[in-house]
Formats: structure tokens, C-alpha cells, sequence
């Protein structure tokens, strides 16, 4: 990879798993098989380049979001907890191909928050949460942080060519 490729966070790093170096992630992507099927990615700290590394196979855990990963030499607990709080990496040019309707996180972050087509935004999209449902944060132009459930019937429109989505939030949402 060079200097000028982008990359997309597809995971974090939030713990480590037994003692022979697995990992945990927080997936931040709805493909599986970036955490279940071995191959290249990529581990970055904050303000530093990212680094290659080899997952040599992972499992989601029964019940739950999150992902058990190993990778090439991370070989023991300590080794693994080093890693904690390291974001998963790919190059931004290998995104699995959409159905209708589904978007990438890096595509919705950014956009501007309209609540119908012909008003000035009231907010930003500044990312999107996973907690069983998907969630918006979207920072008001007041400044205040709201979470908005990333459905459909709240959600109906993302315009990503003029970089905007449309809310009809319920009565109150937004005042929480």
C-alpha cells in the first residue's frame, strides 16, 4: 500500500481472549468474512500508519457482536493486550459490492440531516453505533448529539449523491 491509500475501519480491538493471543473486535461492518476468513488486513493507532498483519481465522461469539479473531504472531495474552483499543483497517477500494438500500459506514458519515427535502440541514451524521440496532449520531447544528434509530420508517431517504438523508423522527427524539 501507498502513502495516498484510504482506509476504512472495519473493527476495533477491545479485549483480549483467553491466554494464547485471540482477540475480541467490535465489528464495524456487517461482512463477516472479514473477521471469519483468514487473510491480509491491516492494524492502525490512532495517528499512525497502518501496519499488515495475517488473521489466520475467527468465530463470532454465540449471542453476541462481537468477534474472536488470531493473527500471526500474537501468540499469548500479553501479546494480545498490547493490541487493545488498535482499530481493524482495510483499503477503502476493497468494499464488498451492495444490495439496494444498504450503505457503507465511510458513505454515511458526513452527510448533512434534513427533516424534509426542501429545508436547510438541522445536523450532521458524525458515525453510526451498532447496539443491536443501528444507530445515527448525529451532531444538531446547536451542537447537541442525538441517536437516531438507522430504520427505514425514521430513515427514508439517503440521497449519497447530493450528500444529504432525510429523518421523520418520532415526537421527541431529537429533545432526548
Amino acid at each position: 500500500m501507498n502513502d495516498s491509500t484510504k482506509w476504512m475501519t472495519i473493527g476495533k480491538i477491545v479485549g483480549a481472549q483467553g491466554l494464547k493471543g485471540e482477540l475480541r473486535v467490535n465489528p464495524r461492518s456487517d461482512f463477516p468474512e472479514r473477521f471469519t476468513k483468514p487473510g491480509q488486513r491491516w492494524l492502525q493507532r490512532k495517528n499512525e500508519p497502518p501496519v499488515a498483519i495475517e488473521i489466520l481465522g475467527g468465530r463470532q461469539l454465540p449471542g453476541k457482536s462481537l468477534y474472536i479473531i488470531r493473527i500471526s504472531k500474537v501468540n499469548d495474552r500479553n501479546a494480545a493486550e498490547a493490541l487493545l483499543g488498535t482499530d481493524l483497517v482495510v483499503p477503502s477500494n476493497s468494499r464488498p459490492n451492495l444490495a439496494k438500500n444498504e450503505f457503507h459506514l465511510m458513505d454515511l458519515v458526513g452527510l448533512k440531516v434534513k427533516l424534509n427535502e426542501n429545508t436547510i440541514p438541522i445536523g450532521v451524521v458524525k458515525d453510526l453505533l451498532t447496539a443491536g440496532n443501528d444507530l445515527l449520531e448525529i451532531e444538531l447544528n446547536e451542537g447537541k448529539q442525538v441517536l437516531v434509530p438507522f430504520v427505514q420508517a425514521i430513515v427514508p431517504i439517503v440521497n449519497l449523491q447530493e450528500g444529504w438523508i432525510l429523518i421523520t423522527p418520532p415526537p421527541g427524539l431529537l429533545e432526548l
